[in-house]
């Protein structure tokens, strides 16, 4: 195992970004194709190229895909000791590898694994770790990376940035940005490494992996989400939001009041402390706009407010506002919808 790492003092030999691709089982984590085509938006502004990374027993096989992605090199470390994920010889894998080549900027999915490897690695390598972001952008000026997430339990944005230590290092929550693979395909260079590990070195030991996923949704994977809030006064009422988005071919979900009031599951919460999405329309039923929900989906391609208040905070960011009561308007447009329906089977 490796201890605090004795960095170069000049960061202007650091280049590149990098990307952590996290895999289990040999299956990447669609948020890792999703920093990929930020990176290369990223890259372009700092002149500079885009590289993955990743570790584990077997990780060669995901280099297509994240060429597909924009990848321009693929850093891998492989060995039995990382089938299965560890804190230790991953930060160990992960630190050797950038502390030998290098990177600018290194971005890591707010995952489960991605939380924890992030921290520990940026411990290691002596540097500075924005979690939970929601925005990247370049500094024009200094070329700094502007790491924007809120705070203060979502009633503020705050904007970070790291100028005295590399790599400038930030984790990003599944769903901000989209995966938008290349035009088309190429190729990149893939660059094995080697470290050596001793099973006795590591004090964790996995006897048992339980994998269960009963009750839980990826609400990313749904191109309709229609979503409630407070103003749905009740768990019942949310009844007529899945019969809505039932309609629309969707799924249903809601705000962090609506799971504190009781109303729905914490797994179908969109929002800083839930899910991040984009899908292509976004219906928000009685819904105010904190800021804390507005992170979660801000980045929809349509969004259709329906709230009483119309100073309502979602307004700012919708693409369509409808001031009206939700418990009168949705049934009149599941009616419209039904209506419709006949008519398409009758001709």
């Amino acid at each position: 195992m490796i201890d605090l790492i004795k960095k170069d003092p000049d960061i202007s030999h650091y280049k590149d970004i990098w990307v952590f691709v996290e895999q289990t089982d040999g299956k990447a984590e669609h948020v890792s194709f999703e920093l990929l085509t930020k990176a290369r938006e990223l890259a372009s502004q700092r002149n500079c190229h885009v590289a993955a990374v990743s570790v584990g027993e077997s990780v060669s096989h995901l280099a297509e895909d994240v060429f597909k992605y924009g990848a321009e090199k693929f850093y891998i470390i492989e060995d039995e000791v990382l089938k299965d994920y560890r804190t230790e010889p991953y930060r160990d894998a992960v630190s050797e590898l950038v502390v030998k080549y290098k990177p600018e900027i290194f971005l890591i999915g707010a995952t489960t694994q991605g939380r924890d490897l992030s921290g520990t690695v940026a411990t290691v390598l002596r540097t500075g770790l924005t979690a939970d972001t929601t925005k990247q952008d370049i500094d024009p000026e200094t070329g700094f990376l502007w790491m924007t997430r809120p705070t203060f339990g979502g009633s503020l944005m705050a904007t970070i940035f790291c100028p005295k230590h590399r790599p400038q290092m930030s984790t990003v929550r599944p769903g901000v940005f989209k995966a938008i693979p290349l035009d088309t395909q190429t190729n990149g260079e893939i660059i094995k490494e080697k470290i050596d590990f001793s099973e006795e070195d590591i004090v964790k030991k996995i006897l048992k992996k339980v994998i269960s996923s009963e009750g839980n949704v990826n609400l990313g994977f749904f191109d309709v989400i229609v979503s409630g809030g407070k103003g749905i006064g009740n768990k019942e009422n949310f009844n007529m939001l899945r019969e809505l988005a039932d309609l629309l071919g969707g799924t249903w979900a809601g705000s962090r009041k609506a799971v504190e009031l009781g109303y729905i599951p914490q797994t179908r919460q969109v929002g800083q402390t839930g899910q991040t999405v984009h899908p292509k329309l976004y219906i928000a039923c009685g819904i105010s706009g904190a800021i804390q929900h507005l992170v979660g989906m801000q980045t929809s391609e349509i969004i259709i407010a329906i709230n009483t208040d119309k100073d309502a905070p979602i307004f700012n960011v919708s693409t369509y506002c409808i001031v009206e009561d939700a418990l009168k308007f949705v049934p009149k447009l599941i009616e419209q919808l039904k209506s419709m329906q006949s008519i398409r089977r009758a001709l």
